[in-house]
């Protein structure tokens, strides 16, 4: 492609709104350009990356027993209906109606779609197992896209399904997975690891997430590097440490004037934090057979302890949590700052299971000033739901083995669950097994989304001149840039730099030939930003040597190489560096 007729403008700023290295980097060097609030097109540049980031996912699937096809984006809202996420699904869904006042869907991923084929598909035990997958465009309303494409609200995602007849086919499957998916990343040369993660949304008793470690990253994951357990932070567990046993005392009210919190509470009490009742109010979106319901929900943690507001709204079956307002706690009777459970009605409240093991707490009195000393579970009050609700921290002990875990920071670029046949039974998805007897599909769901891998890498790799984009993945493998102009013969230069780019791609290498009429910076500016792998310089004082220059971008050297060798040595770096991805490939095993 010659970059005279290349539909792209390099830019010498990134735009204000662009605050992360790939955000920047990806806009100033033309690979994208945003439409709309998360809503971006892929230019020339970005879309041949993407294509090659979307070619190795399907070399994965493939060597795994994949099927490539394509579901469609718009689906009826009947299909979303027959699993119930119809109104388990918030407002991020895409909903609209078609000029027939029917429902309709835009797809945010594809579980519903997938069961309503092989409802009708698969008959029998003898069809399974099986793995489908596809590459489509998914819509998701997030409210706050940032980050360029890190996150955003269209995007095209890799899903893959595998359907089984049992649950050690969905373990084989799943397996398979996880080690495709790290294949996928490691071929894109991103650095990953898998940690256990929420089903969320999906369902299922069993998710991982492939998380690229970076300080942009919105989640937050706990490692312990003494037994390898890792998590996200919004099922990352804890070992809890209990605070000494000691007789139950009288319960009394006591004054404790401006202690709204609880770090001015022990401190005006002289006692630890984690003898202390920590009280958060959410309001849970609950549906049931009349629809979505609000309820307040009082939840108690230990007072040196954090709400995991995930954990929480899986304790108590929510689709949705938000703050709880002043007017709506005051409407239960408790009163903001100093709330208790302790003589409240008609509120559903949820403790932390450590909250039962620890005696004499102090909490609120429920009257504006005071609090309660010597409060007990069991005896002052009782719970609705008793859990494990409370939020893991850097240097908390690991659950597994009591190590301290570290919190780091992630983007996540992929995930796997195990579904089970929660949806297979919603829609009567089942099969004939050999006993006669008919069975749900068991169902795994796998994804990757291609446009948040290809801005990772970009993250991971780039310097203070542009991106510096592995071989695999790169729009191009060689940036072929003709200086003319100046001193010289400049007809000389241009005949070579011409006859160059014909024998490159004579041996089917990929070059993006700068023909423009700039300068000389200007072009190697636009080459550094636009992170191409090898480029090779056609000018004047290097042909006079015999030859053309040659530099790796991630490397400083640059040397002159003779002209007629150049083809043979340039398929050679090409290989090399192609060969350098490909022996970082590794079994891992599963955890």
């Amino acid at each position: 492609m010659r970059m005279s007729r290349l539909l792209s403008q390099t830019l010498r700023e990134a735009p204000s709104d662009a605050e992360i290295a790939s955000h920047q980097l990806l806009i100033r060097a033309g690979y994208i350009k945003q439409l709309a609030a998360g809503i971006f097109t892929a230019m020339p540049l970005a879309k041949r990356s993407l294509t090659k980031i979307e070619n190795i996912m399907r070399d994965e699937m493939n060597k795994i027993d994949g099927q490539e096809m394509s579901m469609p984006v718009v689906h009826p809202a009947e299909i979303w209906q027959a699993t119930g996420r119809w109104g388990k699904v918030g407002p991020e869904m895409g909903r609209f109606q078609d000029r027939n006042g029917r429902e309709m869907v835009l797809a945010m991923t594809h579980e519903e779609a997938v069961v309503d084929i092989i409802k009708d598909e698969i008959q029998s035990y003898r069809q399974l197992p099986m793995m489908i997958y596809h590459i489509q465009t998914k819509w998701r309303d997030d409210p706050r896209p940032r980050a360029g494409l890190i996150r955003v609200r269209e995007f095209t995602m890799k899903d893959s399904y595998s359907l089984d007849r049992d649950w050690a086919g969905l373990d084989l499957q799943y397996a398979n997975h996880y080690q495709a998916y790290f294949n996928i990343f490691a071929r894109c040369k991103l650095p990953v690891i898998a940690v256990e993660s929420d089903v969320g949304m999906m369902g299922g008793n069993m998710a991982h997430e492939y998380m690229y470690l970076t300080p942009v990253g919105e989640d937050t994951l706990l490692i312990c590097d003494e037994c390898g357990y890792s998590a996200n932070r919004q099922i990352a567990e804890l070992q809890k440490e209990k605070a000494g046993e000691e007789k139950q005392k009288k319960l009394k009210k006591v004054a404790t004037p401006d202690a709204k919190t609880i770090v001015g509470l022990a401190e005006y009490l002289k006692i630890p934090e984690h003898k202390t009742a920590k009280a958060v109010f959410m309001m849970a979106a609950i549906q049931d057979q009349e629809g979505d319901k609000e309820k307040l929900v009082f939840a108690i943690v230990r007072g040196d302890m954090d709400l995991n507001e995930t954990k929480l709204l899986n304790a108590v079956g929510a689709k949705a949590l938000r703050p709880a307002e002043e007017s709506e706690i005051a409407a239960s009777g408790a009163v903001p700052g100093y709330a208790s459970p302790v003589g409240l009605k008609n509120i559903m409240v949820v403790v932390d299971d450590l909250i039962p093991e620890s005696t004499n707490l102090v909490a609120g009195a429920n009257e504006e000033g005071f609090h309660f000393m010597n409060v007990n579970y069991g005896r002052d009050f009782v719970a609705d739901v008793v859990a494990d609700i409370v939020a893991a921290r850097d240097g908390d002990a690991c659950s597994k083995c009591g190590s301290p875990m570290k919190a780091l920071r992630g983007v996540e670029v992929g995930n796997i669950f195990k579904l089970g046949t929660w949806y297979s039974e919603a829609v009567g998805a089942t099969f004939q097994d050999s006993d006669g007897k008919e069975k749900p599909v068991v169902m795994g769901s796998y994804g990757i989304g291609s446009g948040r891998l290809l801005a990772s890498v970009a993250e991971e790799y780039n310097d203070k001149y542009g991106l510096m984009m592995p071989i695999t993945i790169a729009p191009y493998e060689v940036h072929l840039v003709e200086l003319v102009g100046g001193k010289g013969d400049s007809e000389k230069v241009h005949l070579a730099a011409e006859k160059l780019y014909q024998d490159l791609i004579q041996e089917g290498v990929e070059v993006l030939f700068d023909d423009r009429d700039e300068s000389p910076g200007v072009k190697f500016n636009d080459a550094d930003l636009i992170g191409i792998p090898l480029r090779l310089t056609v000018g004047h004082r290097a042909l006079q040597e015999g030859g053309i220059e040659i530099k790796i971008r991630h490397e400083s050297e640059k040397k002159v190489i003779p002209l007629d060798k150049v083809v043979e040595i340039v398929t050679e770096i090409i290989q090399d560096l192609y060969a350098g991805v490909e022996d970082n490939l590794d079994t891992v095993e599963f955890k």
